[in-house]
């Protein structure tokens, strides 16, 4: 079951990756993947990329603790407060699965924590809140963002981006996207976005640089 719950989580796992999870032997993963191969998981392998489960197929978890069920719980507050409501119902639809495979005693344990963990959020966090659900389905999808921009001025521009991660840092949110007006890679508060489009465009560039590079190359400024 944790061998299902590995391959599940990733679309591709190496077997040198699963043996050093588990501690076990390469062909001790070999003969436990031919194993649940035999009882019907369809597991198959790709080479230098690993085993995938087939698309389509799906284990529910049998169990959670109570230490998981909780950890779940502090982090779907956190998407409450720090999302906006798109994102928001989809965690809070994810943890009422989650609650509904706990026993009975975990259940509880777990609706009594949901109400005695609470986060305060300022309104203008709030607000910016509302474009994360678009930012994400565009770095996801790669498309370019039109976006209208106040700067720190109040000054406001207008420009295509090509957006890479999303941060939360210094208690609000940062998008770190290419910008083609700048043409370099900048960091975008993203309370100050006043109006966003996705243009449904691909990006124009490749982008090896990851949304954490930015931030050391940013703190070492």
């Amino acid at each position: 079951m944790g061998l299902i719950t590995v391959l599940q989580s990733r679309k591709y796992v190496l077997p040198e990756k699963i043996a050093e999870k588990f501690g076990m032997s390469v062909r001790t993963v070999y003969r436990d993947v031919k194993a649940l191969n035999e009882i019907g998981v369809p597991v198959g392998f790709e080479p230098n990329k690993g085993y995938h489960i087939a698309q389509g197929f799906f284990l529910p978890p049998l169990l959670f603790t109570t230490e998981e069920a909780n950890a779940l719980i502090l982090l779907q507050t956190l998407a409450n407060r720090f999302t906006d409501q798109s994102i928001a119902r989809h965690s809070t639809s994810a943890l009422n699965k989650i609650k509904a495979v706990l026993r009975s005693y975990d259940k509880e344990m777990a609706d009594q924590m949901s109400t005695q963990i609470n986060i305060y959020v300022p309104e203008d966090e709030k607000a910016a809140a509302a474009h994360l659900a678009t930012l994400q389905q565009a770095i996801a999808q790669k498309h370019i963002l039109h976006i209208k921009y106040a700067d720190n001025k109040g000054a406001h521009t207008e420009r295509d981006i090509e957006p890479v991660g999303l941060v939360f840092y210094t208690f609000q949110w940062h998008l770190i996207a290419w910008c083609w007006l700048r043409n370099e890679y900048r960091d975008f508060k993203v309370k100050t976005i006043v109006k966003l489009t996705n243009s449904g465009k691909p990006f124009r560039k490749e982008h090896a640089f990851k949304a954490e590079e930015y931030l050391k190359f940013f703190s070492q400024r």
